[in-house]
């Protein structure tokens, strides 16, 4: 699969050393909530001073710093996309927001460059948090695509084989 990124984007990651940071951008939406949660993987800016909070802002949109780990899918067309997300559980709403979730969230992930947070360089926007587990130091969550997105189209063939009425 092929993706149009910006010639910084290329450049950073072609190159041997680079001064260029890569921000995971994280968006759960649930009929539940008020307001979408949104978290960055790095802490690009300070927020607020009381109390004190880094994030990024990306498209007028503000992204609370939470330190995370990401699995990123495969470009395989073969499977499922799925991304796997460890969250430090810093934040102590994080796990009764997750137990009263009874239908699965839907989680938008983005990946833009520090310099430039408006650009998004890549994009995974319809994924669904399928499973959550949690101890006292982190979060781990499953994100999944519907597989019926990865499905072929036609699903089948008519041939005599499988529909015995036909000559």
């Amino acid at each position: 699969m092929s993706r149009t990124v910006s010639l910084t984007a290329r450049t950073s990651v072609n190159a041997e050393q680079t001064g260029e940071i890569w921000v995971f951008l994280l968006t759960i939406t649930h009929e539940t909530l008020e307001e979408p949660l949104r978290f960055s993987s790095d802490p690009t800016a300070r927020l607020s001073d009381e109390p004190l909070t880094y994030g990024t802002v990306s498209r007028g949109d503000t992204y609370e710093f939470l330190p995370l780990d990401v699995v990123m899918p495969d470009d395989s067309d073969a499977t499922p996309p799925a991304i796997k997300l460890s969250l430090d559980n810093i934040l102590r709403t994080t796990v009764p927001l997750l137990r009263s979730i009874s239908t699965p969230a839907s989680v938008t992930t983005e990946l833009v460059l520090a310099s430039d947070p408006d650009t998004v360089e890549v994009s995974y926007p319809a994924f669904n948090l399928t499973n959550a587990d949690y101890d006292s130091g982190t979060v781990t969550v499953d994100l999944t695509m519907d597989a019926l997105a990865t499905e072929p189209f036609p699903a089948g063939t008519f041939t005599p084989s499988g529909f015995g009425g036909l000559f």
